[in-house]
């Protein structure tokens, strides 16, 4: 008997072992599978970093590696936002630098040549792979079967609203801070699940990880907290959930509060309130239930019930008077722009002006989540079917992530992981029950020979083939195993055709058409800031709109009066006013910050739409907001409320520093009478617009980047007789070589 059972024991350890190698296996290749899905930029292109912040980024990132930690903490930039500088060691969250500085430095010790570039390149790809492992982890924590996780592990490898902001190149925050949020859930979930100091501790300390990576760390202490609070609420409390919250509380806000642009935000900020409120409630209730040792469970209910409430109302009271008293910071913009999708435009215009900030329209769900966003709801349903505090927390977590992606862009980010890990679990839950076919259980015991022996075994063997027809007969198998087979096959053919048409394009290099079909690279960006690196001086100073500071830092090396980061408002605005003015008005403001260059994004010639035309409103918008006087939006729009640039355009639009250098010389490029601009599709004055305080240093080869030099005059007022003499003494103009224009459209 002995021998037989340990033979069993060993054969089911063996099995064991097969299916967790199989499973390791198959989780390395959807890591590859991942890491590869994000390299399309890199094969098409060059190893390049993409867009505008990543380029801030990436040049800290070069500066801490060669300056080393504490210098980068000490670290005072003079060359941004001049004349005021910034102190940006104290205003970043450092720790997507710090991470690369430490594979960097890692790889080094052990030898490998790597350039901090391609690190910076390959990271995002590389940590998707981990975010992917993570919402396996998390997975399992949900439910019991093995499948439910890998599937939700090559969901998360290749959804494209994650892949968004992960593809090779994309050196943004999101880089890494995707993979913590996800990694950060799993341990919440792992120490309530457990009540571990242990798991708690983890949890503290990858959120601090993330606190120090990604300004979204407050959606992870939000909902941590909403979960806790919805468990009490609940009548879920218990000694597990006290030790879980506690341990994430007291060492994840103590880590957050050592990074010096978090500081003491944890405990004097409203958007975190909430958190503090809920350790307060935790520590009322572990009191309650201590009661239970000696009063009745029925008297100690009514005391919890009452604690409950009345600490919830203490709790609102106390933040509405240390807000009025002004203890704690009140409720921030980006706050109540979640709530009010129109708060920003009318309060904050600089928030509003940023695409990814605007709602999300409906087929933007359908484009980067698929087919999962009709899996989503079924994943949602199995959840509330088993109800553990692990569900309610993906509940809690669905909810919340899915209002504040309808709300903007830009947070379909923390939607995705939730999406993924949900319909991972109904698709498991299908496939489980349709592909697998039960056989009857045999006899508990063999019958006595009796008559009529033969006719039941033979409808036992009978009922042991499953039928064709019914609910699970083998007819409605196929269909549904063949029909998943097939949605699947097509999901991973959209991903992959997203990821490769829309977002392994980097901004700085552009792809355009020819009539012929084939395509033409357009490299206008990097052309014009290596002019500006080798044609100006070290100390040139360039006004451009915000949005290409980061850009002009990194790729050029010159000194920026604005960049993305955005801490100023009247400084950005400064430059929305220069940009909007008439020259007698704008020239002033330039001398007085020293600018030597003026650069402009054009994209009339070429189709470009993410030009400066097309930004400028919300220049004015910005500057309105500080010179109401001055600055007036409804100048720029015509008596029908209308905003044109061809000969109905109003004489404020003509006569703006910004229109004069998009359109300067532009009409040369036609024949007479023929200007178009490709981007607005409206027919051109026949005569352009001239300039008088600056002149035209560069043009890019398709005219997308327009530089201008600030001329140095002397007693160039204000008033109109100034500009009249000074126009009469510049009549003879230098002339302008005429561009041939390419007939290319972008994709």
């Amino acid at each position: 008997m002995s021998p037989v059972i340990d033979s069993v024991l060993s054969g089911n350890a063996q099995g064991q072992n097969s299916r967790a190698l199989i499973r390791v296996i198959i989780l390395t290749l959807i890591a590859a599978a991942a890491i590869a899905s994000r390299l399309f930029s890199v094969i098409r292109f060059e190893s390049i970093i993409h867009e505008f912040d990543p380029w801030f980024n990436f040049r800290a990132t070069k500066y801490l590696v060669a300056n080393g930690f504490y210098n980068f903490w000490d670290w005072f930039d003079d060359r941004t936002w001049y004349p005021l500088g910034r102190v940006t060691g104290g205003t970043l969250y450092p720790g997507l630098m710090v991470t690369s500085g430490i594979i960097y430095h890692l790889l080094r010790f052990l030898t490998v040549p790597v350039d901090i570039r391609n690190i910076c390149v390959l990271l995002a790809p590389a940590f998707s792979g981990l975010t992917a492992l993570s919402a396996y982890f998390l997975t399992n924590e949900m439910t019991t079967s093995n499948s439910a996780g890998l599937l939700a592990a090559i969901f998360m490898g290749i959804a494209p609203g994650y892949i968004s902001r992960s593809v090779a190149g994309s050196y943004d925050n999101e880089a890494i801070a995707i993979f913590l949020l996800v990694f950060t859930y799993f341990l919440w979930v792992r120490a309530v699940k457990q009540g571990s100091i242990m798991w708690g501790a983890f949890c503290a300390l990858s959120y601090d990880w993330m606190a120090a990576s990604w300004g979204g760390y407050a959606f992870i202490t939000n909902l941590i907290a909403l979960h806790a609070f919805v468990l009490c609420l609940s009548g879920r409390y218990s000694p597990r959930l006290y030790v879980a919250y506690c341990t994430w509380y007291a060492i994840g806000m103590l880590g957050s509060m050592q990074i010096p642009f978090i500081n003491f935000l944890p405990v004097s900020s409203s958007d975190q309130f909430p958190a503090l409120g809920v350790f307060g409630l935790i520590q009322f209730m572990a009191a309650v239930d201590y009661l239970r040792n000696f009063l009745p469970d029925e008297k100690v209910t009514r005391i919890r019930i009452g604690t409950f409430i009345g600490l919830l109302i203490a709790g609102l009271a106390l933040n509405v008077v240390l807000v009025k008293t002004g203890k704690i910071a009140s409720w921030g913009g980006r706050f109540y722009s979640l709530w009010d999708t129109s708060y920003a435009k009318i309060h904050i215009p600089i928030i509003a002006s940023v695409s990814e900030h605007q709602p999300t329209a409906w087929p933007a769900f359908f484009f980067d989540l698929n087919m999962l966003i009709w899996l989503f709801p079924a994943g949602i349903y199995l959840c509330f079917d088993r109800l553990g505090d692990e569900h309610i927390f993906l509940i809690t977590y669905a909810v919340t992530a899915a209002y504040f992606a309808g709300v903007m862009v830009r947070l379909m980010l923390t939607l995705t992981p939730c999406v993924c890990v949900a319909a991972a679990m109904a698709v498991s839950h299908i496939l489980d029950s349709y592909l697998l076919a039960k056989s009857p259980e045999p006899p508990a015991e063999v019958p006595e020979p009796v008559e009529g022996a033969a006719k039941k075994e033979k409808n036992i063997l009978k009922n042991e083939k499953p039928p064709i027809l019914g609910v699970f007969g083998i007819a409605n198998k196929a269909l549904v195993s063949t029909a998943f087979t097939v949605y699947l096959i097509m999901f991973v053919m959209h991903c992959t055709w997203v990821t490769s048409n829309a977002y392994s394009s980097p901004s700085v290099v552009l792809a355009s058409r020819m009539p012929d079909g084939s395509q033409h690279i357009i490299d206008d960006y990097r052309e014009a800031y290596q002019w500006l690196r080798q044609n100006t001086k070290e100390d040139a100073k360039i006004m451009s709109w915000w949005d290409y500071g980061y850009q002009i830092g990194g790729m050029a090396d010159r000194p920026t009066l604005v960049d993305n980061n955005t801490w100023n408002n009247t400084h950005i605005a400064t430059v929305g006013k220069a940009m909007s003015s008439r020259e007698e008005v704008s020239y002033p403001i330039m001398r007085q910050h020293e600018v030597d260059y003026v650069l402009v994004v054009f994209g009339g010639l070429l189709g470009y739409s993410g030009d400066d035309i097309n930004k400028f409103l919300w220049m004015v918008r910005i500057a309105e907001g500080i010179w109401p006087e001055e600055v007036k939006e409804r100048e720029f729009f015509t008596a029908r409320g209308e905003y044109r640039v061809d000969d109905g355009a109003t004489e404020t639009m003509k006569n703006s520093l910004m229109y004069k250098m998009s359109y300067y010389n532009f009409q040369t490029l036609f024949p007479p009478g023929q200007a178009v601009d490709r981007v607005r599709g409206v027919r051109l004055p026949n005569e352009g617009p001239s300039l008088n305080v600056v002149e035209e240093a560069f043009t890019s080869e398709n005219w997308i980047i327009r530089i201008y030099k600030v001329k140095d005059l002397d007693n160039f007022g204000r008033d109109h007789a100034s500009v009249a003499s000074f126009e009469k003494g510049n009549k003879k103009k230098k002339p302008v070589k005429k561009r041939g224009a390419r007939t290319l459209r972008l994709d």
